[in-house]
């Protein structure tokens, strides 16, 4: 079955691999985005006479309004995403992540499906263990997380939602970001064949950005049995400390350096292992490794490389 899908911020890091994946699959796809990187990820869909786009504010009620009243399903995927970012421009923060969040459940009919990623940052550090389920206390450190709990809180209020409790995204995608930790320590294996690393015990979860793709699509099409329910999204067998994720990297990268060194602390202080059972009994599994997404990174980063304030 088909539905008219509102996806706001589609033209991200997610939304560039989900918005032409929700086309094949044959749903009329509508994405709102501010393009506030200048980014040009989705051009290769607009041929698509199922795709629309707009430019615009999520946080503007005359933006969002018509274009929510029309949608069957809604993924919000616009956000400040990650804890600098957020710790740099608390106002936006607030004002996106948990604002218009606010505004579009105002805005939403009783009817009308909401499938929204949080995070699964928001368990801190877990228990005594670091282990979490979807039962676990929630003790978000970072203000990317707070605010995903608040958000969270209010989705789960609305009769027909999900929350997919994401773990960290990595991967390559049109509208590429090198800061997610995967991302970055291949990143750096590549181009500084070295990394200083601190806390590298420090363990969480991690999922390839085509599964979150897939997860979204498993929504769309499982909704009924999975309304109103929360789920951890990740990749059951990377569970991995920042060290163990090195040694991943470095049998890809053989010339790939690692320092440790306790020089500092991570300003986010997550270290957890998260069950993604619940999630797996519904049928979705992800299916992208680590390894194979760090292969996938050093093949994009033959292409990419971050020379904004360089001459080489």
């Amino acid at each position: 079955m088909s539905y008219k899908i509102l996806v706001t911020g589609g033209a991200g890091y997610i939304g560039s691999i989900l918005v032409p994946d929700l086309l094949a699959a044959g749903h009329e796809v509508t994405v709102i985005d501010n393009f506030m990187y200048g980014q040009d990820s989705l051009n290769h869909v607009c041929y698509h006479n199922k795709f629309n786009v707009v430019r615009g504010d999520v946080r503007v009620k005359e933006a969002v309004a018509p274009l929510i009243k029309d949608a069957d399903v809604i993924i919000p995927l616009a956000a400040i995403v990650g804890a600098p970012l957020c710790s740099r421009d608390p106002v936006a923060a607030e004002t996106t992540n948990h604002g218009a969040i606010s505004l579009m459940m105002d805005l939403v009919s009783k009817d009308q499906r909401i499938i929204m990623p949080t995070t699964n940052s928001a368990y801190g550090s877990g228990d005594d263990n670091n282990f979490c389920t979807e039962e676990s206390p929630l003790r978000p450190i970072s203000k990317y997380a707070i605010d995903k709990v608040l958000v969270e809180k209010e989705l789960m209020e609305h009769p027909n939602a999900i929350s997919f409790r994401l773990a960290t995204v990595f991967g390559m995608s049109p509208r590429m970001r090198i800061d997610l930790l995967v991302n970055d320590f291949t990143y750096r294996a590549v181009h500084d064949k070295a990394v200083v690393l601190f806390e590298g015990h420090f363990k969480r979860n991690y999922i390839h950005v085509r599964d979150i793709s897939r997860v979204f699509q498993h929504g769309v099409s499982n909704f009924e049995n999975m309304k109103g329910e929360i789920f951890n999204v990740g990749l059951s067998e990377a569970n991995v400390s920042k060290k163990e994720l090195c040694e991943e990297i470095q049998k890809i990268v053989s010339e790939f350096t690692v320092i440790e060194a306790e020089l500092t602390k991570d300003p986010d202080q997550r270290n957890y292992v998260v069950s993604n059972d619940k999630i797996e009994k519904t049928g979705f599994k992800a299916t992208f490794s680590l390894s194979r997404g760090i292969e996938e990174l050093v093949k994009g980063y033959a292409m990419l490389k971050n020379t904004r304030y360089g001459n080489v």
